[in-house]
């Protein structure tokens, strides 16, 4: 008997992340692994898992810098794509699991450093998903994971999903760990040296509805957001028109740049 009262949530993300083809993001989220790797200091030798691993571009990542990588997603779908890319890249020694932020099939304090790219934040309790975080992983050892602003384009993107499709109730929002202070917040006294940094994703696109339907085709909450607004044709081009006021914000020159927000931490 599954006792989580989130299980029906995270099926319906499971089916959620699982539509469209996340992988063809990928080319947009692999600079950002990079620059995370890079942030949390990843070096040879250390054992590392990546949660919420999607297509497993950072696990690749941190696996060519010679780290020793476990990659774990809720979405099976995901998984082949990152087992898939991981091949391609020459990484076929990275150990994948299927399985959820929330209970972590791992042993107490069992890796250096555990990261999380635009992962961990779509855990419906941050405060499980932190606590097991932190639980595998050694004392001294470093958590890292990079985020959406709210402020940002992709925070606002998924404000404005929920605003048309909104989540259950206890639910919540994956923007709030774009916020410094509900990150320090929620990392609490059981981390030291926080530390922060952004950055800057660039996606090339002829205009917002470029982009915007892109999206549509490709990214799971998208997809899923249209599938439900398609009953209502008024709401679904009011939220269409709204997605498109917002991008059109951060394109110039055919490029849409937005920011990221970096988060570091050692475990006590």
């Amino acid at each position: 008997m599954n006792t989580d009262p989130m299980a029906e949530f995270k099926s319906k993300q499971r089916e959620t992340w699982a539509l469209g083809n996340f992988g063809d993001m990928a080319v947009f989220t692999t600079a950002v692994a990079g620059h995370l790797v890079r942030f949390a200091k990843v070096s040879g030798g250390q054992a590392v898992l990546d949660v919420g691993t999607g297509t497993g571009v950072v696990a690749i990542t941190a696996c060519r810098m010679g780290a020793k990588v476990t990659g774990l997603d809720l979405t099976p779908e995901l998984l082949a794509q990152a087992r898939e890319g991981a091949k391609v890249a020459g990484h076929d020694d990275i150990v994948w699991h299927e399985g959820d932020v929330e209970a972590l099939p791992f042993p107490d304090a069992c890796f250096d450093l555990v990261l999380s790219q635009f992962g961990h934040m779509f855990a419906p309790r941050p405060e499980v998903a932190v606590t097991e975080m932190l639980r595998v992983l050694n004392p001294g050892g470093m958590i890292a994971f990079a985020t959406w602003p709210g402020e940002q384009l992709i925070g606002r993107q998924f404000s404005l999903i929920a605003k048309y499709v909104p989540p259950p109730q206890g639910v919540a929002s994956p923007v709030q760990w774009g916020d410094v202070g509900i990150v320090r917040q929620r990392l609490g006294d059981g981390v030291t040296h926080l530390h922060y940094e952004r950055g800057i994703m660039q996606i090339p696109a002829l205009s917002p509805r470029h982009l915007r339907l892109f999206q549509e085709a490709k990214a799971g909450p998208f997809v899923r957001t249209v599938q439900a607004l398609q009953h209502d044709p008024a709401k679904l081009e009011a939220w269409r028109n709204e997605m498109d006021e917002v991008l059109s914000e951060y394109m110039h020159d055919n490029v849409v740049r937005h920011e990221y927000l970096l988060t570091r931490a050692i475990k006590v």
